[in-house]
């Protein structure tokens, strides 16, 4: 009826001018999958067939400058669901090790669900959670893998989050407990001990859970949500993939599937969600009303790719045999640089967007709740999605000027800030963790770049030092996309200018106008005791002159 409606009132207006009524929104978000494993965005770097994405681009908008606000599952997830950076929150609570991970408090106060519900919708939440619970425990103490009782509910999960309807893995799929909670309710029996490759971490599982079954789960799970959909009301489905993250494990059916082996396996067993959403969207001829968004929640982890034990700097195997995971960018997972940073971003919606587009404009997916505030129609109050601006106008001309003038990110340990061609990194080198480990690859490592600017500047820095070169790297993204040339020593003005724009941000409590709103927690920009840091920056004194 809704689409009936809209066709005979709107039927003599161009398709940029017409008061559309709300769309159905998919929102389709990746794990670990880097900007260049899409066809469509790698090109002749991408050795992965990804047909399906590609034609969800070309019957839609690609955009080429989209970005996470970390490059690390939580903090993205966070602001995604806010529309608030995550480095606004205070810290988790009740938190065990690995899946047990506690919520940040005030991450239900406001989410995407909860908005959406005001204009009527009905939403689901299907796939890795990721943003915390709280578990019944028999002990009274924190959850962890010896003392949850799977008999009784989560206390805190997607209900609390507005979710009608929900069907998820708490953690990712190398995170214990390997079990599906839905509507809040433990499936099956949890009575095994199972781990997997890549980190091998075992710990509490369903006793009939299976790691290359967990993608397939997930398409069963959405499509029966899709198929209890009409014409009549909107909805929501956010379809959260436990894929290309580790271990590494496709489905039977995928397996050999690609001549990269059996990350590109994986990989196409991504590409294949979008085939199972689509079909089923057709199958109720809901695809013409329907928006969907196809997203990553950051880079490709160095530590990824054919070897199924996670293998420091591994990733480049790959490229030497002619895919390169993230692309032209520097940089993967954990990093602060556009490898881990840039991400796909591809929307398609039959009834308002045309086809074969592309947008250069900044966004950032922690956009996605003002874009759909407008496009539902609700207002959001003065102290709502802070950090959230719609760019719901470039879904109907993306060669228009952007919404976003410039955007906050994070890696492990440090801020980035980006306005217009400009992105300021406030360390040294690629803002990963001391020690090598998982984050080899991310070059420098602090161990290195934070010796090489204590060196250069002559002594241990103070806390004013630290926002001026040797410690800061500047970047011309226009010219340098690849992030080779550090020019912060030649544009003092333009280091002092970003510095002072988060500085504004933070104290305001917000990046949109508004009133100020108080941070849930002390910021610091940068953190000398930080104990990611390499021990020598953290405790000095310099290392001597080498």
């Amino acid at each position: 009826m809704r689409k009936l409606l809209a066709c005979l009132l709107f039927a003599a207006l161009p398709w940029t001018a017409r008061p559309n009524p709300p769309p159905n929104v998919v929102f389709i978000l990746a794990d670990d999958l880097g900007i260049g494993d899409v066809g469509c965005y790698g090109g002749d770097l991408c050795a992965i067939d990804t047909p399906h994405i590609d034609a969800l681009a070309a019957e839609g908008i690609r955009f080429t400058d989209a970005h996470v606000t970390a490059s690390i599952c939580g903090p993205t997830r966070r602001a995604i669901m806010t529309g608030r950076y995550n480095w606004r929150f205070g810290p988790t609570i009740g938190s065990g090790p690995w899946g047990f991970v506690g919520p940040r408090p005030g991450t239900e106060d406001f989410t995407l669900a909860k908005m959406l519900r005001r204009a009527g919708y009905r939403s689901a939440f299907v796939g890795k959670w990721h943003l915390g619970t709280l578990m019944t425990t028999t002990d009274g103490k924190v959850q962890g893998p010896g003392n949850v009782d799977y008999s009784q509910p989560l206390r805190l999960g997607p209900v609390e989050f507005g979710f009608d309807e929900s069907f998820i893995l708490p953690g990712s799929l190398d995170m214990y407990p390997y079990a599906f909670v839905r509507n809040n309710v433990w499936q099956g029996e949890i009575t095994a001990r199972k781990g997997w490759s890549a980190f091998n971490r075992i710990g509490p599982a369903e006793k009939d859970f299976e790691d290359h079954e967990v993608l397939e789960t997930f398409y069963r799970e959405a499509e029966a949500f899709l198929e209890q959909q009409s014409e009549e009301n909107p909805f929501f489905l956010f379809l959260s993939l436990t894929a290309p993250h580790t271990p590494t494990s496709p489905g039977v059916a995928w397996k050999g599937r690609s001549a990269l082996g059996v990350y590109g396996d994986f990989v196409m067993e991504v590409d294949h969600a979008v085939e199972r959403v689509l079909g089923a969207l057709e199958e109720k001829d809901l695809a013409e009303d329907t928006l969907v968004l196809f997203t990553s929640d950051h880079g490709a982890a160095p530590y990824a790719g054919n070897i199924l034990a996670a293998t420091p700097g591994q990733i480049r195997r790959l490229e030497a045999r002619g895919h390169d995971a993230n692309g032209p960018f520097r940089g993967y997972k954990f990093s602060i640089y556009e490898g881990g940073l840039r991400v796909p971003f591809v929307a398609r919606w039959p009834r308002v967007v045309a086809p074969g587009q592309t947008c250069d404009a900044l966004v950032g997916t922690n956009d996605l709740i003002a874009t759909l505030a407008e496009l539902a129609g609700v207002e959001l109050a003065a102290d709502e999605a802070v950090d959230s601006i719609s760019f719901a106008r470039l879904l109907r001309d993306p060669s228009g000027p952007g919404t976003r003038d410039n955007l906050v990110m994070e890696s492990v340990c440090s801020f980035a800030m980006r306005e217009g061609r400009w992105k300021l990194c406030l360390t040294p080198g690629s803002g990963t963790m001391a020690q090598a480990g998982v984050a080899e690859g991310n070059d420098p490592l602090p161990s290195v770049a934070w010796r090489r600017a204590i060196d250069s500047f002559g002594r241990h820095p103070a806390e004013e030092d630290l926002f001026r070169p040797p410690f800061v790297q500047l970047f011309d993204l226009q010219a340098d996309p690849g992030e080779d040339h550090n020019l912060a020593a030649e544009h003092p003005e333009i280091v002092a200018g970003l510095v002072a724009l988060l500085r504004r941000q933070v104290e305001a409590g917000r990046s949109t106008p508004g009133p100020a709103r108080e941070n849930d927690r002390n910021v610091r920009l940068v953190n000398l005791r930080d104990p990611r840091l390499p021990d020598f920056v953290r405790e000095g004194p310099p290392p001597s002159p080498r």
